[in-house]
Formats: structure tokens, C-alpha cells, sequence
């Protein structure tokens, strides 16, 4: 597959979390991100562009370094994000490569989301990475992202990556299906289809879903971001990662996960 300038029909931003790409170990798993590729790849063929917002890095940086002997969670954080960034942006540049694509990173902190020139310097980053066919992987720089200038989570970086580059639909990756009527494992919950931005549907959440490996960007995040995001006319969907094609299944309308709209 060869890169080119093409128009686009779509353009979907794509959260894939720790836990998608962790297996019980945790430890990133080569065959999830080569899933996840080769639907996006399949969705570049048929003129829709993704952009790729991928968690992974500190998790990435633990296998690399091992135990860190440093107190500050912040600074380990920093240190184990800064090792393992290198590494996850070196599987997908490997896994994209492997379907005739090209990646690229982009790295942001919060405020350079904020009107300006910062902002600006994004917008023609991606505009030009999009023209030429090269899928951009954002980031959160961790390294230099500490308290006022630190997204809440990468569902946060997401969706604002979603509203810069006019995004036609978000779709959030994590670990379960969607959003339940009750706890995940009660056989008698159904994952809640379509939700309105209007509609209050936090009770729904458990305490069990209020945080994910890292830390941060539990289903209560997940909620508010989608309908942050969906208030801005952009759809966003909560879905099951290590489901088979469901990039794919979301694209086509079929009925799976969580759909957060206006």
C-alpha cells in the first residue's frame, strides 16, 4: 500500500488504552496493535484517515527499565514515559511499515491546545501529515507535562485532538464493551447503546470502573470526555478493543458498544 494525496471521506480519531494492548502480566501485547493497524489500514483504502491516540508509553518504559528506584510518581512517570515512547513508536512505525503505511508522532501538552500559535503549529502538523497520507500517533509529552499543562487522561487528548482536526467521530478503546446498566459482570446488565449528551446515565457506573492501569482514564472519564466531545457534534463511541474488527463494525453502523451523541 502506497501513501497518497487523496480527499477523505471520514476522518476518525482512535483511543486505544493500556488496557486493549496489556495482557494479565502487563505487558504490551504485538498481535492487539497489529489487529488494530491492519483496521486502519482497511479504513485508509476505503478514504477514511485515522489518527491514532495511543496510551502504552509508561507501560512500555516499565519493561524497558524495570523497578524505578524513584519516589516521585510524577518523576517516575516522566522517566518511565520518556524511556518507553521510543519503543511503542517504534513497534507501530515496525507494524504500519508491515502494510506498506507511514506513522508519524505528535506530541502535545495541554496548553498547546490553546488558542494561538501553538495551536496553529498543530493544525498545519496535522493537516500536512493527513495530506500526505502519513498517520499521525499524538501523544501526551510527558516529559515536560506536569500539573496546569497535564491532559486528565489521553481520553482527554483525544477528544481535543478530535475537535482540532474536525474529526467526524471519536472512538474510545478500553477493555470492556461499552457502558452497562449495571456492574460488567452481573449477567443480568446490558451495555447501554445510545446515550444523549442530556442524559444521566453516571449511576450506571461502578467503583470497579473508575480507573485503568495507568492510573487514570477510568469509565467516568470516559463518559465525560464522550459527552464533551458529542455536545461538539462529533459522535463518540465506547467500545471493546480486543473485539475482533470493532473499528471496523463502528464504521459500518452496526450496534456495538456505547454511542454518545447530541
Amino acid at each position: 500500500m502506497k501513501n497518497k494525496k487523496k480527499k477523505y471521506t471520514q476522518r476518525v480519531v482512535i483511543k486505544v488504552g493500556t488496557n486493549v494492548m496489556t495482557n494479565k502480566d502487563n505487558r504490551i501485547v504485538r498481535p492487539v496493535l497489529i489487529k488494530l493497524v491492519a483496521q486502519i489500514a482497511q479504513l485508509y483504502e476505503n478514504d477514511i484517515m485515522c489518527v491514532l491516540v495511543s496510551s502504552g508509553s509508561v507501560i512500555a518504559g516499565m519493561e524497558v527499565l524495570g523497578k524505578s528506584h524513584i519516589k516521585n510518581k510524577s518523576q517516575r512517570r516522566q522517566v518511565y514515559s520518556s524511556i518507553g515512547q521510543p519503543r511503542m513508536m517504534r513497534l507501530y512505525y515496525n507494524i504500519f511499515h508491515d502494510f506498506g503505511m507511514k506513522c508519524a508522532q505528535v506530541l502535545a501538552t495541554k496548553r498547546d491546545f490553546n488558542l494561538g500559535v501553538h495551536r496553529e503549529n498543530m493544525i498545519n502538523c496535522y493537516e500536512g501529515l493527513i495530506s500526505e497520507g502519513v498517520i499521525p500517533i499524538a501523544n501526551e509529552d510527558d516529559a515536560v507535562s506536569l500539573t496546569k499543562s497535564m491532559f486528565s487522561d489521553n481520553d482527554e487528548l483525544a477528544s481535543l485532538v478530535a475537535e482540532l482536526i474536525n474529526a467526524d467521530k471519536l472512538i474510545i478503546l478500553t477493555d470492556i464493551d461499552g457502558l452497562y446498566s449495571g456492574h460488567p459482570d452481573d449477567k443480568d446488565s446490558r451495555v447501554i447503546q445510545n446515550v444523549s449528551v442530556e442524559q444521566n446515565v453516571e449511576k450506571y457506573i461502578q467503583d470497579s470502573e473508575k480507573g485503568e492501569a495507568e492510573g487514570r482514564g477510568g469509565m467516568s472519564s470516559k463518559l465525560s470526555v464522550a459527552k464533551d466531545t458529542a455536545s461538539k457534534n462529533i459522535p463518540t463511541f465506547i467500545a471493546n478493543g480486543k473485539t475482533e474488527n470493532i473499528i471496523l463494525d463502528i464504521i459500518e453502523g452496526k450496534n456495538v458498544g456505547t454511542k454518545v451523541s447530541i
